[in-house]
């Protein structure tokens, strides 16, 4: 194993790689028995695994510096040269999918592999190529936009994440001054961002049609891997936060803003949770990442071992710096059976969220990565953020290590968890209705945000600022410009995570035994299936939510005592 600086950047070759996806379509075509068809298969999905690691490794590096010419020549080759190569796994598996040797392959591989396959044929096709190269380049300009913020404040100049310890301050007036700077900067980059959106809903509702689709709804929900439940199911899951979680969320904003006794207030507020502060971890990146290391030895053998692969590896990036893009994630690359942490550390509370959610994130692939066929590794994206979010909640024993008053965070995770359904709630209802309605102007999206907003989180202050008074909070959350209908999947995921903090509470052991089970069957089934396999409650039946809010907020009140 070597460290990631060393791994290759390779330049893809579009006409060298689409003619090496032809020879293996061509052979298995010509295929004259099921044991060589079989072996072809192999070998081609092996091969669209090192593809797979290849982009993987141009995308991180793209995200870490989109300065750097050469990793931008790559990103632009990869741009033009995916969807020719997802033209390419396309016509393999419809050659795989009518084969007379399929039975074979199916029972080596399993049905639901075969029930993905004939799902993702249903959303591509050859003609949709040039949408889906113009789709890139307009994510990648956001990306480029957002990372190159550059928002001068007392003196210095900070990036997005950065500006983070200033909106976040106990002094009111560094919250009002800095979220001045911060809003003033999104308002100069407000149009282009606006030219930008707007192009990718044409774009998508354009490859909806071609395919088919009403509109792009249908078309995304197919894209995520939604085998078991559809738009109607979110609705009414969406109905359950709005009509249980938003009176929670809202009673937990006044008391919030009792603690920090503010009586009026400002639409700069809305971070602050303790009089004295935030609680900020001690230490920089350094000290965190030793403190981690101990919690993982602690936590599971398991855990400690795989933390300290991913240190010596070099396998983390984690501060925030000039050039690299916003947010955090993790990203597998099975050609060298490890993931890649991703983060922007700006000395918030955040820094240690990153240190369990996205290692959480990179845990599940360590334990999964025994799974044969590589499809099975990985679930859908909403069962992904289980062990993310799990994950945050198992590390709470071990905060008094990374804060003064643990308590202090307890209470600011948690209710903040809280908090994020009904926001998450918004972004989904927001995306449905910008797909469903894809020649709305500007105007009216960020007027059907404002709506949206006093829907699910009436407690949020957007006067004062032009920004939000107009609506234009949507434009700061990035997966509404690059994965369209994935952000409810956070929020099914944290209402399974809180049902596993419950669990935890009464019988860790038992608790972490469940989990380290969800984490090794990967994506073995689809969403609501894989939910029922590991015992754990579906948040789409209705009455889940109020069940679980009951408990949730007695452990609330017991840990902020």
């Amino acid at each position: 194993m070597t460290k990631f600086e060393d791994f290759p950047l390779i330049m893809f070759n579009k006409n060298k790689i689409v003619n090496k996806l032809n020879y293996f379509i061509e052979k298995f075509n010509a295929s004259t028995n099921e044991f060589e068809a079989y072996k072809i298969y192999k070998k081609y999905r092996n091969y669209m695994q090192k593809l797979s690691t290849d982009s993987s490794v141009i995308m991180i590096r793209f995200s870490l510096n989109t300065k750097d010419e050469e990793v931008k020549k790559a990103n632009d080759l990869l741009t033009e040269t995916m969807p020719f190569l997802q033209d390419c796994d396309q016509r393999f598996i419809l050659g795989l999918l009518n084969s007379k040797y399929r039975p074979y392959i199916e029972s080596k591989t399993g049905i639901y592999l075969f029930k993905m396959y004939e799902n993702s044929i249903k959303t591509f096709n050859e003609k949709i190529i040039p949408n889906l190269i113009e789709e890139k380049q307009l994510t990648d300009r956001y990306d480029e936009l957002i990372a190159g913020a550059k928002i001068a404040y007392k003196g210095g100049t900070y990036n997005i994440p950065q500006m983070a310890k200033f909106t976040q301050d106990k002094d009111r007036e560094i919250r009002k001054s800095s979220s001045v700077a911060l809003y003033s900067f999104l308002s100069s980059i407000e149009n282009e961002l606006a030219d930008i959106y707007d192009k990718l809903v044409q774009t998508r509702t354009k490859m909806a049609h071609e395919l088919g689709f009403k509109n792009y709804i249908e078309l995304g929900y197919l894209k995520l891997g939604r085998l078991d439940y559809d738009a109607n199911d979110v609705k009414k899951y969406r109905e359950q936060i709005a009509s249980v979680v938003t009176k929670i969320a809202t009673r937990l904003n006044k008391e919030r803003l009792e603690r920090v006794q503010i009586k009026k207030p400002a639409y700069y507020d809305g971070s602050i949770n303790f009089l004295e502060g935030n609680p900020v971890p001690n230490g920089d990146e350094k000290e965190l990442v030793q403190k981690a290391s101990v919690m993982y030895h602690s936590l599971a053998k398991e855990t400690g071992e795989f933390f300290d692969f991913m240190v010596k590896n070099h396998l983390m990036d984690l501060s925030a710096r000039e050039g690299k893009t916003s947010g955090g994630f993790m990203c597998y690359l099975p050609a060298y059976k490890c993931p890649f942490i991703f983060a922007n550390f700006n000395h918030t509370s955040g820094d240690v969220d990153v240190l369990t959610h996205e290692f959480g994130h990179a845990f599940q692939t360590y334990m999964s990565s025994a799974i044969k066929v590589p499809e099975y590794q990985s679930p859908t994206l909403e069962a992904c953020e289980i062990h993310s979010m799990s994950m945050e909640f198992f590390a709470y024993p071990y905060m008094k290590d990374f804060f003064d008053n643990p308590s202090h965070y307890y209470k600011s995770h948690l209710e903040g968890a809280i908090a994020f359904l009904p926001y998450g709630a918004t972004v989904d209802e927001f995306q449905h209705y910008v797909y469903e309605n894809p020649n709305a102007t500007h105007q009216e999206r960020c007027q059907k945000w404002l709506e949206l907003e006093k829907k699910y989180t009436p407690y949020k202050i957007n006067d004062g600022c032009d920004y939000l008074t107009k609506g234009q909070r949507w434009m700061l959350q990035s997966h509404i410009f690059q994965t369209p209908f994935y952000y409810i999947d956070y929020t099914l995921a944290q209402v399974v995570a809180f049902e596993f903090f419950i669990q935890d509470n009464k019988n860790h052991e038992r608790a972490w035994k469940k989990y380290v089970k969800l984490c090794k069957m990967g994506g073995k089934y689809p969403f609501v299936e894989l939910l029922n396999k590991a015992h754990l409650k579906s948040p789409f039946i209705d009455g889940t939510i109020k069940k679980i809010m009951k408990p949730l907020l007695a452990i609330d009140k017991k840990i902020s005592k």
